[in-house]
């Protein structure tokens, strides 16, 4: 069994657009895709620097548009049904959903371009941030997050949990972090996934009233409790309330080890959730796609695990 992932910000990197636009027909649909959202999505995918893609509203849009133009050429004529689950990290939720017909490509870019907009604007309103946990016991971890009024943004299983709230709360903790763990700032620019990004919201569900919800092709496994769902108003409204509830990551890798999943493929910009699953999802073969180089790996992958191969 096969899942495609899709990544959240942060995995993008300055120039990783580049190789793709060399392929057929990628470049138009991300002149289409940059028309839809307002913003040059190709400038930021190949000469904008790394301040520059870091900016919420900018790396959102990027980071989903970049996992749709590339989709098509990991799974090839077959289509996405050649997965058996599609999941995104945070704002790859939108990828995927997008990847499953949910949401139409245009609606799913613009969608997320409200979302980045949206977030950005919350995150100026208070100095916050978040941090990168790493070892130590998840329930020591949670609690000391709580010591110091900060929330589990991310849960990401393989002893990893994010961290997020006020700069002040983070200071506390990485002063003081909790037994056996290490404490690592994270390049982004607010406390995602927490109240603090509730001003976000309103404005994003009204946006999507306006958009059409279709069924998925492949279920969507949900970053709100790992649930493989095919119900495409469903997907639509986690998307909304995503904005500030916490991912946990860890249980869709959970429902993808218990549903037998034995072969993983993240979309460009590639590398952070094959790290997660190499510790996270012991056995399971892992591919990240991060330049049209990796096709032919991508393909030789999806020819032993999909269950249409």
């Amino acid at each position: 069994m096969l899942a495609i992932v899709c990544p959240g910000q942060g995995s993008q990197t300055p120039g990783f657009l580049t190789p793709w636009l060399e392929l057929p027909g990628v470049r138009e649909r991300a002149e289409q895709m940059a028309a839809a959202t307002g913003i040059d999505l190709i400038a930021h995918g190949t000469v904008s620097d790394e301040e520059t893609i870091k900016d919420t509203a900018v790396a959102q849009p990027l980071i989903v548009a970049a996992g749709l133009l590339t989709l098509p050429a990991v799974v090839g004529d077959a289509g996405v049904t050649v997965a058996d689950f599609l999941a995104g990290h945070s704002v790859g939720e939108i990828t995927a959903a997008a990847g499953a017909g949910v949401l139409q490509e245009a609606d799913a870019v613009a969608f997320v371009a409200k979302r980045g907009a949206g977030m950005a604007a919350a995150s100026a309103i208070t100095p916050t941030g978040m941090s990168a946990v790493l070892g130590g016991s998840p329930a020591e971890v949670v609690a000391r997050l709580e010591e110091c009024g900060l929330t589990p943004a991310n849960m990401n299983g393989a002893g990893q949990v994010v961290a997020a709230g006020t700069m002040g709360q983070l200071a506390e903790l990485a002063a003081n972090p909790p037994a056996k763990a290490r404490v690592i700032p994270l390049k982004v620019a607010g406390a995602f996934h927490t109240g603090h990004m509730s001003p976000a919201v309103a404005d994003l569900a009204a946006f999507a009233e306006g958009l059409s919800a279709g069924t998925p092709t492949v279920p969507v496994v949900s970053n709100a409790d790992g649930g493989a769902l095919t119900d495409g108003e469903d997907i639509l409204a986690r998307l909304v309330t995503q904005v500030t509830n916490p991912v946990r990551w860890d249980l869709c890798m959970e429902t993808f080890v218990a549903q037998g999943v034995t072969g993983l493929i993240e979309l460009a910009p590639a590398g952070t959730l094959v790290g997660l699953a190499k510790r996270g999802m012991k056995g399971v073969e892992t591919l990240a796609v991060k330049t049209p180089d990796d096709l032919d790996a991508a393909a030789a992958l999806i020819a032993a695990h999909s269950h249409s191969a």
